[in-house]
């Protein structure tokens, strides 16, 4: 992943450096758990285990010669060793070291997201709190549709990032697993109990069962739980696009005292930071399906794993953290336009009420087609330059045929469309702690 959206503690997680100390690490801890099962000396353990990991340069001058990464390494700690060295990497398979280090590299990332998640849904949260009771138009088909408030509208995006984090971290118990099981998986050079006591100094479960890599299934559903988060971030990031949209124009993404929005027109001021998380959520799309081809491996084990995970694995959470890392400054720094949201709300005279006329004309007994046929004039009328619903329905001589001004008037009050905003709130656990005041007022 590129720097420009590589937070810097994913990328130190996923460098050559930190692979190399963690190699060291899995490599020492095997030659513990072989010295307390009396297979290797505790000398020879206190030895290896006090080795520095070896140079990237010398890995990488190795690796030439020998054309393995993981050999050039062992070569290279042995260097520093004597005698002991030949203790090193003794009936382990390459994979033993690499997979359990992808484990501790999985966990370590997780632990990032997992945080960078629980800020989002906490700035949403705040967000959604302050906007319970301010009105706007909802939307279906990019159209108006009836009122909602923004809180809402945040706590939908909001109740989404908490399953996302929920689901992550189910793929993450899955991916987060060990293996010292040797060439085929059958502990026929490396013991299961020695297994079993490295993976628990490294805090890692073996896998129950593996040939010479750790199944790929695990980390495809970790990519897909990636890229499934990715997908409502843009979600999130897209509605909020749109709500910017000059047309519209009820909320702003923060811009910084000397941004710039063009190089070419003073006046732009654009959504680039909501932009950027769409952009790389098809990224993370093409990254799970690279994934998904990682499952298919043959027999015991081939490489053809191996290149895209180093790519895959590293990029989509880098992805992901910059993704959520961007969006919460965003929620947390979004500007609201409440006035704009009020004047969007009463266009056209409320034509966007109209459900709640053809109910009342409903309740009276009028027939269904009849009655959705006069509400349906009465808006298209009003849906013009000029045009005003609600004196259209109190001025129409067919409507006041079957409700009174004061019936209009009732069923046009924004009340009657927002009553039961709070029970969602209350299922979240986001109720505020005021009572409700919808209608003309709260505009």
């Amino acid at each position: 992943m590129i720097d420009r959206y590589a937070p810097e503690e994913l990328r130190s997680i996923w460098s050559e450096e930190s692979r190399l100390r963690l190699w060291t690490t899995v490599e020492q801890a095997v030659c513990r758990a072989r010295a307390e099962l009396g297979e290797i000396s505790k000398e020879e353990s206190s030895a290896i285990s006090s080795a520095q990991p070896p140079s990237l340069a010398r890995v990488k001058q190795l690796e030439a010669e020998q054309g393995h990464d993981l050999a050039a390494f062992v070569s290279a700690l042995q260097e520093q060793l004597g005698d002991e060295g030949r203790q090193v990497h003794l009936g382990l398979t390459s994979q033993d070291v690499v997979d359990t280090t992808l484990a501790i590299q999985l966990r370590q990332a997780h632990l990032f997201l997992d945080r960078e998640l629980g800020a989002l849904a906490q700035a949403l949260s705040d967000l959604a709190g302050r906007h319970l009771r301010t009105p706007m138009i909802g939307r279906t088909h990019g159209m108006h549709a009836e009122p909602v408030t923004f809180g809402f509208v945040l706590a939908n995006h909001l109740d989404e990032i908490r399953r996302s984090r929920h689901r992550l971290g189910l793929a993450a118990a899955e991916v987060v697993v060990g293996k010292i099981s040797g060439t085929v998986g059958t502990h026929a050079t490396v013991s299961a109990q020695v297994e079993e006591l490295a993976l628990a100094e490294l805090g890692l479960e073996p896998a129950a069962i593996t040939t010479q890599v750790v199944a790929r299934d695990r980390h495809a559903a970790y990519l897909c739980q990636l890229a499934l988060s990715g997908a409502v971030l843009e979600r999130l990031a897209t509605n909020l696009r749109h709500l910017q949209r000059t047309e519209v124009g009820e909320v702003k993404e923060p811009f910084g005292a000397r941004q710039k929005g063009s190089s070419a027109m003073p006046h732009k001021r654009n959504p680039v930071r909501l932009e950027q998380v769409c952009g790389l959520s098809r990224v993370l799309r093409g990254l799970m399906v690279a994934g998904m081809e990682d499952v298919a491996l043959w027999h015991e084990r081939d490489i053809s794993h191996s290149a895209v995970e180093r790519i895959a694995l590293p990029d989509a959470t880098m992805a992901l953290g910059h993704m959520l890392r961007t969006m919460t400054q965003v929620v947390a720094g979004l500007e609201v336009d409440t006035e704009t949201m009020a004047a969007n709300l009463e266009r056209r005279g409320a034509v966007a009420r109209s459900q709640q006329v053809l109910l009342r004309l409903l309740g009276k007994g009028m027939a269904r087609e009849d009655a959705y046929r006069l509400v349906q004039r009465l808006a298209h009328m009003a849906d013009r330059p000029g045009g005003d619903f609600r004196e259209l329905c109190l001025h129409s001589e067919e409507l006041r045929l079957h409700l009174d001004e004061e019936e209009i008037a009732a069923a046009l009050d924004l009340s009657q469309y927002l009553g039961g905003v709070e029970t969602s709130f209350n299922r979240l656990s986001l109720l505020a702690p005021e009572p409700t005041s919808f209608g003309r007022s709260a505009l």
